[in-house]
């Protein structure tokens, strides 16, 4: 199941969360197929102005971070290049589109692979 995170400032996220929430499954789907639509979750955090510190200071205009869960075996498969550039580009685009393009240069997409067995649902290891 692919999971993102993204951790913005409150007010680049505030009125834009629906479109925000579509844009980024859209992204996902784009590359991974319809059948990825329905278990794409997106969870939006939103930070106050000044608890996003950057160098030891609050940071004035941090770009958001996204943190994207996805199975670990997609990165040993050959085409393993190709979907990891889809998906950040499009998770960069789908943030910048939604939120504003002088946010682009600093988003960063993490892609966090989970091997089986290490992700659970309900109490039990998940077997997807």
């Amino acid at each position: 199941m692919p999971h993102l995170t993204v951790h913005a400032l409150e007010r680049d996220l505030a009125g834009r969360e629906a479109a925000l929430i579509e844009a980024l499954t859209e992204a996902v789907v784009a590359v991974y197929g319809e059948w990825v639509r329905g278990i794409a979750e997106v969870q939006l955090v939103g930070l106050p102005a000044g608890r996003w510190g950057i160098g030891g200071k609050p940071a004035e205009a941090p770009a958001p971070r996204v943190t994207f869960g996805i199975r670990e075996a997609v990165f040993g498969r050959p085409d393993a290049d190709q979907i990891v550039r889809r998906l950040i580009a499009g998770v960069t685009d789908a943030v910048a589109a939604v939120c504003g393009e002088h946010l682009r240069p600093g988003v960063t997409v993490d892609l966090v692979g989970a091997p089986d067995g290490r992700t659970g649902v309900g109490g039990v290891p998940a077997t997807y």
